[in-house]
């Protein structure tokens, strides 16, 4: 059967959606590869879902979140790969090679899939839980971590809705948010997986390291695509989709694997399950207050100190 999809949900053609049509969009391949990354996206759900069974549920913590990832991303890119999720803004740089606007209008628009952003705006931080839980690093610095990463997501989608020279001034701010986000992952947290033990800190160095390295290259996807109009729609598809492979499934099965044997009440995470026996569980409250002593005044009164 042949993928008819852009031709479906184009309303007008090309690319139309609420009456503004893109001369730049993908084209029946960009789709074809879409859908790809949708599939593989799908079994990894499956799969990280599955190899959740093999764990008792108080040890499952780290697959349901990386399983919510891929899962997230399925829907993305099903979306994507309906041509859906998305609308045309006009672009701040007309190459040589863009195709003229179907409307006649001197500046064409380029489709801009906010779907993408809406993926990420749920994902990255999950990936970031994933990544800072493993460290074992405090909360507070855990939530403040995920409120620049929303930053730096939120500032990228402005930006790509931006026609003029001011969706730099958005990426400038994306991009330090980022370099906060990237400080704290390499080195902060860094010191916090190695104080929990080798296997700890062999595993969140691979992840970290693989995470952050991915990361650095998307600024780089969203200056060719979003912000610069250099590449094409399809070759965006590409570029995007390769990242997200690498950075969702491939990161999640990285992760597992180093966490297949690790206790997540090593990480500070201790989880009871249904039928176990609230005493077996640590009280850090009834530790503190363990070494009370009872002392008796003259006039007989007790207190405990």
């Amino acid at each position: 059967m042949s993928n008819n999809a852009i031709d479906a949900n184009s309303h007008p053609a090309p690319h139309g959606v609420n009456g503004v049509t893109s001369a730049i969009g993908i084209s029946t391949d960009g789709s074809n590869w879409y859908w790809a990354v949708t599939a593989v996206m799908t079994v990894s759900t499956f799969a990280f879902i599955g190899l959740s069974f093999t764990k008792p549920r108080s040890r499952r913590v780290f697959h349901y979140i990386t399983a919510a990832i891929t899962m997230i991303a399925a829907i993305a890119y099903f979306t994507m790969g309906s041509d859906l999720g998305q609308t045309g803004i006009p672009v701040e740089f007309v190459r040589s090679d863009t195709p003229p606007s179907a409307s006649g209008a001197n500046v064409p628009n380029r489709e801009i899939f906010y779907v993408r952003y809406i993926d990420w705006t749920l994902t990255t931080p999950l990936l970031l839980m994933d990544l800072l839980l493993t460290a074992g690093l405090p909360w507070p610095t855990i939530l403040y971590t995920i409120l620049l990463d929303e930053v730096m997501i939120i500032t990228g989608l402005v930006g790509a809705l931006v026609q003029s020279s001011y969706k730099w001034g958005y990426f400038v701010f994306g991009c330090v948010a980022f370099l906060w986000v990237a400080w704290t992952v390499t080195v902060s947290a860094r010191q916090y997986a190695s104080a929990l033990g080798r296997d700890v800190s062999k595993t969140y160095t691979i992840c970290g390291v693989w995470t952050i390295f991915l990361w650095f290259l998307y600024p780089i996807a969203w200056g060719l695509c979003e912000g610069g109009n250099v590449i094409s729609a399809d070759a965006e598809a590409y570029f995007y989709g390769v990242l997200d492979l690498m950075a969702k499934p491939v990161f999640g099965a990285l992760l597992l694997w180093g966490h297949r044997n690790i206790d997540p009440a090593r990480l500070g995470m201790h989880i009871r399950d249904y039928h176990e026996d609230p005493a077996l569980v640590p009280d850090t409250h009834a530790a503190h207050h363990g070494n009370d002593k009872e002392v008796t005044s003259a006039n007989g009164n007790s207190s405990t100190v």
